[in-house]
């Protein structure tokens, strides 16, 4: 990598009349699962009523969007049918997006593998797309993003919930992590999605050892030459489950608060989190420190 390509900063994004300036701080995803079996909160919001009350609470919290999903994509998960995602999504951002105050305006992330969610979803009033599978799982994803013309998240990922925990074996962990997002990029592009609505993530979690994952949180900077917004979600994360000798995920916050602070450090653009209000304070002080002129 050449000192220019380090240097790159990708375009801004401009959602729902907020401006994504990257670089000058970092922004917070809230995560709004509205499943029954996620590994955090699994259950809690499943209402569109609950779900309604948590986008209020995070968005008062800090929260620059929310990240909504119906599919559970924890390790073991069970894939549910097309309608039963949709039946669990497209209600609660309608439901937001009729509300009043900030709520309302807030942009929407949709966190799918399927073309046809992503569609419904962006119909309702969602305003960019995440996905797990990087446009693996459904070969229509990346031309019906294209078609859309939103942005999309790009995730590193190896087999599905089932399998993605037998996979952790590579030869070179960040270079096979950085030819996927490569790879996957310029066929976001081939599709017709503009580099400058492509944002990546290096998949904490996801085919990934504990050791794994503090690598990438090590090395995250060496992603910053794709040229893409860089998403880190490590947020309540088992292997942090595992160093703090802490089962319940939502015991997690300040072991996620060491995570952000070292993918600030390191330049991550977005990151997405549970803890939103705790999260905020972790991202004024690190941008503070890392961010200032």
């Amino acid at each position: 990598m050449t000192t220019n390509e380090l240097a790159i900063v990708p375009s801004a994004w401009t959602l729902r009349h907020q401006s994504f300036l990257w670089g000058q701080r970092t922004y917070l995803m809230g995560i709004l699962n509205v499943t029954p079996d996620s590994f955090s909160d699994g259950g809690q919001f499943a209402t569109v009523t609950n779900a309604l009350q948590q986008a209020e609470y995070l968005v008062d919290s800090g929260a620059d969007l929310l990240d909504i999903g119906g599919q559970s994509t924890r390790p073991q998960a069970d894939t549910i049918s097309l309608q039963e995602e949709l039946n669990r999504v497209i209600p609660v951002i309608q439901a937001i997006r009729h509300n009043h105050g900030k709520t309302a305006t807030v942009p929407i992330s949709v966190d799918t593998t399927r073309s046809k969610v992503a569609q419904a979803a962006i119909a309702a009033g969602a305003d960019l797309v995440n996905d797990v599978s990087a446009g693996t799982d459904d070969p229509a994803m990346l031309p019906t993003v294209a078609e859309l013309q939103v942005p999309i998240v790009l995730m590193h990922r190896r087999g599905t919930s089932k399998t993605m925990q037998q996979l952790t074996d590579y030869d070179n962990l960040i270079g096979e992590i950085y030819q996927f997002l490569q790879a996957q990029r310029q066929q976001a592009i081939a599709c017709g999605i503009s580099p400058a609505q492509i944002a990546l993530d290096p998949g904490i979690g996801f085919a990934k050892t504990g050791g794994q994952n503090l690598e990438i949180l090590r090395r995250l900077g060496e992603f910053r030459s794709l040229g893409c917004p860089l998403l880190v979600g490590s947020s309540r994360k088992s292997f942090l489950g595992k160093l703090l000798d802490q089962p319940d995920p939502q015991q997690r916050v300040w072991g996620t608060a060491a995570t952000c602070c070292a993918a600030i450090a390191a330049q991550a653009d977005i990151l997405r989190v549970h803890d939103v209000k705790e999260m905020r304070d972790v991202c004024r002080v690190a941008d503070a420190i890392w961010r200032s002129p």
